[in-house]
């Protein structure tokens, strides 16, 4: 991500609701856990973390570790961390390149 946008996204100037959907896109479409990580850190703090942690039941100093770039939160942290942002993750089932078998992608 460029720093420029990853700075107005952790300040949360001028980076809204679209924004952080494209942002969270990007994150699941590189499949990289720690972008992914990363990317709900960056709205987290936009949104402001000490009510993320509060709706979501975790340690805003929890939710610093594992939503950075270094963390590696497990799949419930991540489920609560959307839940609290009010983000909704939706399965597409998508054709798999190397088989042609079926498999359930995360959009």
């Amino acid at each position: 991500m460029p720093a420029r946008a990853e700075a107005a996204a952790s300040a949360g100037r001028g980076i809204g609701e679209p924004a952080h959907a494209r942002l969270l896109a990007r994150a699941f479409a590189d499949g990289s856990p720690a972008e992914i990580a990363h990317a709900l850190g960056i709205i987290a703090r936009a949104r402001g973390m000490t009510e993320v942690a509060r709706r979501s039941g975790l340690a805003r100093e929890a939710l610093y570790r594992a939503l950075s770039r270094e963390g590696d939160p497990k799949l419930s942290t991540l489920l609560r961390v959307t839940q609290a942002l009010d983000i909704r993750l939706d399965v597409e089932i998508g054709e798999c390149e190397q088989t042609g078998s079926k498999l359930g992608r995360m959009r």
